[in-house]
């Protein structure tokens, strides 16, 4: 099996899994607990179906959108993920570039594996910050700094991880930054020589955005929930969200927003933009979907702030029916990591392309000629 095999998410996710130790693998594949919220989340866009419209004399369909104040050419982009170093030796870079080419935005993570100045000099893409509040507030206040002198378009911060949520496989299989080789582990490394090699004989890991500020998590043998746990402010509040709007200054989106409540109240602090997101499935088990929670916060919000639905996305049709719902646009996570592992650069413009030409066919199968057209008509519930 190669890239050109890969025709949807599994078969990226079957590749990615071949090419990966088990340890990297599960870190990109898992969810808390039972990771009953993980599956959840894309078994809901089963729950509605899309109604077409015939005759409509489409042509060829506008899939572009604006959010963060930016026109992208995709109304999806890149969630952003941590350590993307660990599943391929280009890491960050490689996704950048690959959204850069497809006219979308790349995330960085604070924990990324290349640093803010690297990737503003290697991509004049549209790009977005996602931003932790550590204990530390010299290093949430040195991050945001760095974004604005680097000219990142918008930053996010991420509201749901002030604790790590239970991913009992990365306890199973010894997932650690950089990774521990414990006697399972080591025999899936043994397994897999090209990620090993690669891993050894390019840039040495680091989470490149703190590794100046702390050692932990970067230079020593540390657990990712152990580094949240350590790392992260778990009394983070809505002033802090508030002081990160005002220094920012610039587009701004608050990730992690489940409820109406919090969605009014991101509103009110001056927020551009909330991201409906459960972690993918990695924090709260048992929580509500993104999709079933974007009606009723559409129905509250819509109109007066930006609303991105990030979790579950598999398919150009899902993201047509959080469209139809409400939602400005879409970004996934999971699905570009697996194309990572898969195939670097090459295995992301792979899994964009399959999203941009499935989004493409079924806008004209639905008779929309632009995003602008989907709404609540092209849905009905089962």
């Amino acid at each position: 099996m190669n890239l050109n095999d890969c025709y949807n998410f599994d078969d990226f996710r079957k590749l990615a899994k071949k090419n990966l130790p088990a340890p990297i693998f599960h870190y990109i594949d898992g969810g808390a607990d039972d990771e009953t919220t993980l599956k959840r989340n894309t078994e809901s866009f089963l729950k509605c179906d899309l109604v077409p419209n015939i005759l409509a004399s489409v042509g060829e369909p506008d899939l572009s959108t604006t959010v963060f104040g930016q026109k992208i050419d995709l109304p999806i982009f890149l969630s952003p993920t941590a350590m993307q170093r660990l599943y391929h030796h280009d890491g960050d870079k490689a996704s950048a570039r690959a959204a850069e080419k497809f006219g979308t935005f790349y995330s960085m993570s604070t924990m990324a594996t290349s640093s803010i100045e690297e990737i503003a000099n290697i991509s004049g893409g549209p790009k977005l910050f996602q931003l932790y509040i550590h204990k530390d507030q010299g290093l949430t206040d040195n991050l945001i700094d760095r974004c604005k002198s680097s000219g990142f378009k918008a930053m996010c911060l991420t509201v749901d991880t002030v604790v790590a949520g239970n991913r009992e496989r990365d306890h199973r299989w010894g997932f650690t930054t950089p990774p521990k080789l414990t006697l399972k582990s080591l025999m899936s490394f043994a397994m897999h020589p090209k990620w090993s090699f690669n891993y050894l004989t390019h840039e040495k890991f680091q989470l490149a955005n703190v590794s100046h500020w702390t050692k932990k998590g970067s230079s020593i043998a540390k657990g990712v929930m152990d580094y949240i746990n350590e790392q992260y402010d778990p009394a983070m509040s809505w002033k802090d969200a508030e002081y990160v709007v005002k220094k920012w200054g610039r587009p701004f989106a608050l990730k992690g927003v489940m409820s109406v409540e919090d969605a009014k109240r991101a509103v009110d602090i001056g927020a551009s933009a909330i991201i409906l997101s459960n972690h993918g499935g990695r924090q709260l088990d048992g929580s509500r979907s993104p999709f079933d929670q974007l009606p009723a916060i559409a129905d509250a919000v819509g109109g007066k702030i930006e609303i991105i639905l990030d979790g579950g996305i598999r398919r150009g049709t899902h993201v047509l029916k959080a469209l139809s719902l409400g939602a400005t646009a879409c970004s996934f996570g999971k699905g570009f990591l697996f194309a990572l592992g898969a195939g670097g650069q090459k295995g992301v413009e792979q899994i964009l392309t399959r999203m941009r030409d499935e989004i493409r066919r079924d806008m004209i199968l639905l008779g929309c000629k632009s995003i602008k057209e989907l709404n609540k008509t092209k849905i009905a519930y089962r």
